[in-house]
């Protein structure tokens, strides 16, 4: 199925390209998310009518995920676990214990934006963690798990 992009895809296209996927990717993500819509000769026609303020409202929400960006930037959360002798959690440490801790902080952040690549933290001590705010913005921050008995 052929659609239109209302907005940046990682990994398919950028706002206005006009991408072939499967249907189900189509029908189940990218349409009821707003991210697409199909191609037709109206669709064609109000995209461009749209195109100015669908850019505008693009290069809104690229400076609004820089801004956050640079208040997140650098910054270590601590997290208390229960652990063992041996520094091994009982549990883990995810990306939602991350979100709600960046939340205690001030900073609303989705736990669907934080990327953990390794899975969930089982293990004292200082590990980095990628936050995606936006397709082109990515942030580093360091999450410290600390141990209690």
């Amino acid at each position: 199925m052929q659609v239109i992009l209302m907005e940046k895809v990682v990994n398919l296209g950028s706002l206005g390209d006009v991408v072939k996927v499967r249907d189900g990717y189509a029908r189940n993500f990218l349409i009821p998310q707003g991210k697409a819509k199909r191609v037709t000769p109206e669709n064609l026609a109000e995209f461009e009518k749209r195109r100015a303020e669908l850019e505008s409202q693009q290069a809104e929400k690229l400076s609004a995920a820089q801004e956050k960006a640079a208040k997140l930037e650098g910054m270590m959360v601590q997290i208390t676990r229960k652990a063992g002798v041996d520094g091994r959690l009982f549990g883990s440490v995810t990306n939602f214990d991350i979100a709600e801790a960046l939340k205690a902080q001030g900073l609303d952040v989705e736990k669907a934006d934080i990327r953990m690549p390794q899975g969930p933290l089982k293990m004292i001590g200082d590990a980095q963690v990628q936050i995606a705010l936006h397709s082109d913005v990515l942030v580093n921050i360091t999450v410290s798990v600390l141990g209690e008995h």
